[in-house]
C-alpha cells in the first residue's frame, strides 16, 4: 500500500476576500462559463489580509504563475515511485484497469524531462487533456512541480512595479500571460497567447525562518473578471470597487 502523503496546504490571498451577490438571473445564464456553484462570487478588495504584508514590502518575495491544473503530491526513494496522491486521494500506481492512466502518463512525462528527484517528497500540478478543460493544449498529461515552477515560471518584472491593488488588478486584468504557454509556443514557432490562471508568491527567506511563505491570487477573484454581470453586496447595493 502507498505511504499517506501529508496534503499541500491550502494557500491564502495576500489581499481580503469577501462574498458578493450576483444577479440571479444573470447566474443562470453564465454559470457554467464562470464554473459558479451559487449566485454569489468571492472576491478580493483592497485591504491586506493581516500577516501577508510581506507579499507587498519584502523584496524577496517572487511571483510565479500559478498552473490551472491538479494537485499531484509524490513520494520517491531509491529512485523508486512509492507514494502518490491527489490531494488527499492516494493513487496505487499498480492500478492499470479502471485507474488513473493519465495521472501516470503526467508522472513518466515528468520523469522523462527530468523533473522528478531520486529522493524524497515533491509537490506540483498535472496539466493536459483531462484536466481543467486543458487551457494550455496540450496533447499529453504533464505533471510539472512546484520546484520547477519557481526556478522557470518566476514574472521577472515583478519587482519593478509597485505591488498594491490597482497595479496588480490591472496587471491580472491585461498583462498576466501563461509563460509556461508562452515557452510551448515559442518551440513551435506561434506567437498567440493565453492568460495565466493566476500567481503564486514564494518568499524563500521566510520559508528557511518558518514563516508563512507562499500566498496566492487567481484572476477570477477580481471582480472585472465576471464581465456583464452585477455585483451586490449584501444590502442589495450596487458595488464600486
Amino acid at each position: 500500500m502507498s505511504e499517506i502523503l501529508s496534503d499541500f496546504p491550502k494557500l491564502q490571498t495576500p489581499f481580503i476576500r469577501q462574498t458578493f451577490k450576483i444577479n440571479k438571473n444573470q447566474f443562470k445564464q453564465a454559470r457554467a462559463q464562470f464554473h459558479l456553484r451559487q449566485p454569489e462570487v468571492y472576491l478580493v478588495v483592497n485591504r491586506i489580509n493581516p500577516g501577508y504584508e510581506w507579499v507587498f514590502e519584502d523584496k524577496d518575495t517572487i511571483a510565479v504563475e500559478k498552473l490551472d491544473g491538479t494537485n499531484i503530491k509524490i513520494k520517491t526513494q531509491n529512485g523508486r515511485l512509492i507514494s502518490v496522491q491527489n490531494r488527499k486521494n492516494v493513487i496505487d500506481p499498480l492500478v492499470v484497469i479502471g485507474g488513473k492512466g493519465f495521472i501516470m502518463e503526467g508522472l513518466f512525462q515528468a520523469i522523462d524531462k527530468g523533473y522528478v528527484k531520486e529522493d524524497g517528497e515533491q509537490a506540483g500540478e498535472l496539466i493536459g487533456p483531462k484536466v481543467q478543460a486543458n487551457p494550455y493544449k496540450l496533447g499529453f498529461h504533464l505533471w510539472y512541480s512546484f520546484e520547477k515552477a519557481v526556478n522557470s515560471l518566476r514574472y521577472k518584472s515583478f519587482n519593478e512595479h509597485e505591488c498594491n491593488f490597482d497595479n496588480w488588478s490591472s496587471w491580472f486584468r491585461d498583462y498576466l500571460f501563461s509563460r509556461f504557454y508562452a515557452k510551448a509556443a515559442a518551440k513551435e514557432q506561434r506567437e498567440d497567447k493565453i492568460f495565466a490562471e493566476g500567481v503564486v508568491f514564494y518568499n524563500l527567506k521566510r520559508k528557511a525562518s518558518n514563516q508563512v511563505w507562499m500566498a496566492k491570487l487567481r484572476r477570477d477573484m477580481f471582480n472585472w473578471y465576471y464581465e456583464g454581470i452585477e455585483i451586490y453586496d449584501y444590502t442589495e447595493n450596487g458595488i464600486n470597487f
